[in-house]
């Protein structure tokens, strides 16, 4: 099956065509710019922003976080309304490409260029550093250094102004502070800017890092009295979370839009308080 087919069956629109290349937003994590390109003539794809690429089956492992094929064999099946009667064993089981990070090193952060592009972020340096390391770290025989942000099963979500990935494992972050209310967001961009703007600091707080790890959060939330959802507006993952918990899940999104996430509208309100502090200057 061509890896288009099952994008478009999995609800993905294209957003650039070139050539035998045809380019996605990645959708099992949050991909601002578009950086999951398909090759039609090889039908295998690569997403450069998470370094991480392969055949139909791989894609099928990454959004249900299963190595397993038969798992990826029966996800594709379900997505494109051809069920799997048998269960043989495959001759031939396919092996993910994943990024090769090497010579990783964590420490606090304080890189100048790290901290100068979270605040270009909105990000002010003391939540920043609070909540997240600075990784160096090799790929692709190049030495490099981001924004890390932990989760739970010692991997992290790395940014940095020109690179958007993770270093396995992949997990959700729980950022405890004792409290019966969470705040669940979709990556740790938004949990910062949620910071900055003064939401959740008393209350737990749950990054999915990918809306295909919310129901490893399931775990977690199943205790919590409230939640409070911030997931980004055209993200059906919050309508999943509202039909397992019912009225315990408030929706959040209401408070940043029309911007897409929490991150947007923490830029665009920084940006009319610039605007305005002008505006009495000139006055």
């Amino acid at each position: 099956m061509p890896i288009t087919t099952f994008m478009h069956k999995l609800g993905c629109k294209s957003t650039k065509k070139r050539g035998n290349e045809v380019w996605f937003h990645a959708p099992y994590r949050s991909d601002s710019t578009p950086s999951f390109c398909v090759n039609t003539e090889k039908n295998i794809f690569n997403d450069f922003g998470a370094g991480v690429g392969g055949d139909i089956f791989t894609l099928a492992g990454l959004m249900i976080n299963s190595t397993d094929f038969m798992a990826q064999a029966r996800y594709i099946g379900e997505v494109t309304n051809n069920p799997i009667e048998r269960s043989e064993p495959p001759k031939y089981v396919p092996e993910p490409i994943v990024p090769q990070f090497t010579d990783v090193d964590v420490k606090p952060l304080n890189h100048p260029a790290l901290l100068a592009y979270l605040r270009e972020r909105g990000i002010p340096s003391d939540i920043a550093t609070a909540n997240c390391v600075e990784i160096h770290y090799r790929l692709h025989d190049k030495q490099y250094f981001a924004v890390g942000f932990p989760n739970e099963s010692g991997g992290y979500e790395i940014r940095n102004k020109f690179f958007k990935g993770s270093i396995p494992p992949k997990a959700v972050s729980l950022i405890r502070n004792g409290s019966a209310t969470v705040n669940v967001y979709e990556g740790f961009m938004d949990f910062l800017s949620g910071l900055t703007l003064g939401y959740g600091r008393t209350e737990d707080n749950l990054v999915l890092n990918s809306v295909a790890n919310k129901e490893k959060a399931y775990r977690h939330l199943d205790g919590y009295d409230q939640i409070k959802c911030w997931l980004d507006n055209d993200d059906a993952g919050k309508k999943t979370l509202q039909e397992r918990y019912g009225e315990k899940v408030k929706d959040f999104s209401i408070v940043f839009r029309p911007c897409k996430d929490v991150n947007e509208y923490l830029q665009q309100q920084l940006t009319n308080k610039q605007q305005m502090i002008k505006s009495k200057l000139k006055l």
